[in-house]
């Protein structure tokens, strides 16, 4: 560790609950992405396709 690194103020733990809750990140393959630019694009054709899946 670097000593112009200062911690002295970090909190232990601050993000271990959140984290311990999962995250919905998903990776994208690079074909994907260039169609799909947004998040807002992808979640719009998921929700057509959840449509015709019936789920």
């Amino acid at each position: 560790m670097r000593k112009e690194y200062d911690f002295s103020k970090g909190v232990r733990g601050k993000y271990v609950k959140r984290y311990k809750e999962g995250t919905n990140i998903v990776l994208l393959e690079p074909e994907v992405a260039k169609v799909f630019k947004t998040s807002s694009s992808v979640n719009k054709a998921l929700r057509s396709m959840a449509e015709v899946i019936k789920i």
